[in-house]
Parts: C-alpha cells; structure tokens; sequence
C-alpha cells in the first residue's frame, strides 16, 4: 500500500497548536504576571467574533429564504456565544487595578477601539458611523467594516423574512438603502405589531431579535464596569475618553421597532 501523500492529521495540527500557543507575546519586562491574562481573553474575545460574524451571515441567509427553524437555531448559538463573552468579563476581572497598571503603559497606542472586528459586528447589526473607520488605517480589516456598511443589515434580513411569510413589509423600507443608518418606523412598528397578535411562530423570531440586542447590550454594561473597575475615569488606553465614551453606549438599541411596540401588546 502506497503511503500517505501527507502526514495523518493530529489534535495539535488541525488546531495549529504551535501556531496558536506561540501568539501570545508580553510586552512587559518580567513580564508582568497578568498580562497573560489580558492577551489571551482579548484573543479569545475576537476568536468569539470571528465566529459571531460566521453565525450571523448564516442568519441572515436562513432569515431572507424564510427557513424560520434553521435561522431559530443559529439564534440560540449566537444568543449562547453573547453569554459566553459576557462571562469572559467575570475572568477578566480578576485582574486587579494595580495589576492592570504593572503594564498598561506599555501598550502605547494600543486599544479596544481598533477591534475591527467588533466594528464588522456593530455593522452586521446596524451600525452605520463612519467615525470608527478613524480608528482603522487602510487595508483588509477597513475594508470589512466598510463593506458591512454598505450591505444589509441583520434588521433587513428580519424584515425580508416576515415579507416572504406573508407580512407585508412597506416597499420603501424593503427597498431603502442599507448604507443608510436605520430609523424607526411607524409602519413597520404597526406590522410587528400583527405579527405578535396573529403569528406566534413569527412573534417567536421577533423575541430572539430582542434577545440578541439585549444580549449586546448586556456585554456593553459589563465591558464599561469592567473598565470603571480597573481604571476608573482615566483616559482609556490609546487615548479615547475611556468609561464616559462606552457607557454612552449602554442603552444603545440596534433593533429599536422591536422595543418601541412593548406599550402596545
């Protein structure tokens, strides 16, 4: 029997163990015990991206050619990875001020900020601010961000899904330019509205939407009294505003139809 064209495939190669295991690189002297911690949650938070953004495209397939089971399926692993990230939080801080401050002076420039990634998923699910593109030079990762923007949303998708089932959507909005940031809508508001009284099954994909905005939501509250935490009113790192600029983002709401209709059902 001929042998193999390549080598059987092991644990460690599928993983790209070597590969993976040598990415984590203290830039403090010693270094200092706790930036391992701090490298590796952060890696692994944009691991868990990676695979958010993986999940929402499928959603957002399985949302438009109207296959409810599927895409409710894909919304609870997406709803289970947002609880994973937000106890990532409770690892994180352990770390303690003085901890944090050992080393933070070596990260420079630095910052959360420059996560494209998190910016891609802000995109996926609405977000249309082309301030954070000020955070990303030229190339591959703003190129993403800037083609989120320019595609439809997770809200477009939904609301593709309740027009093929059967609940007419308005044309402008089915039509409107998914660049465009999203606005409220009354008529859109009225249709959710008769999806609730007349449609469970459809009701119940309106519930897992509010389940994930919330679910971001809740991963923003604890990211700002994560960093309220370990840094307090300073100036964040890589020089943004810090705690006041992400706790202005706590009560932000990417699909705010699906709240403005509660006082109606």
């Amino acid at each position: 029997m001929a042998a193999p064209d390549h080598p059987a495939i092991t644990y460690s190669s599928y993983l790209h163990l070597d590969e993976l295991l040598a990415c984590q690189e203290p830039v403090s002297e010693g270094p200092e015990h706790d930036e391992m911690l701090f490298i590796v949650i952060h890696q692994v938070y944009e691991l868990w991206f990676k695979v958010l953004l993986h999940e929402l495209e499928r959603l957002q397939d399985r949302l438009e050619i109207g296959d409810r089971g599927s895409a409710l399926m894909t919304m609870k692993r997406i709803l289970t990875i947002l609880k994973t990230i937000v106890a990532q939080i409770d690892v994180l801080e352990t770390m303690t001020p003085l901890g944090f401050s050992s080393f933070r002076g070596r990260l420079e420039r630095a910052s959360g900020f420059q996560s494209a990634q998190f910016r891609e998923l802000e995109a996926v699910l609405g977000g249309r601010d082309p301030g954070v593109l000020s955070h990303h030079p030229a190339g591959p990762a703003r190129d993403r961000i800037e083609a989120a923007m320019s595609r439809r949303s997770l809200w477009d998708s939904f609301l593709l899904h309740l027009d093929r089932l059967g609940h007419w959507i308005p044309e402008d909005v089915k039509g409107r330019d998914p660049s465009r940031a999203l606005e409220p809508s009354r008529a859109v508001q009225d249709v959710l509205v008769e999806v609730y009284q007349s449609d469970p099954a459809s009701a119940q994909v309106c519930e897992r939407m509010v389940d994930i905005d919330e679910g971001v939501q809740e991963w923003r509250y604890r990211h700002v009294k994560m960093v309220e935490r370990t840094i307090g009113r300073k100036t964040g790192t890589g020089g943004s505003s810090g705690v006041d600029y992400l706790a202005a983002t706590i009560g932000r709401q990417a699909f705010p139809d699906l709240w403005a209709i509660r006082n109606r059902l």
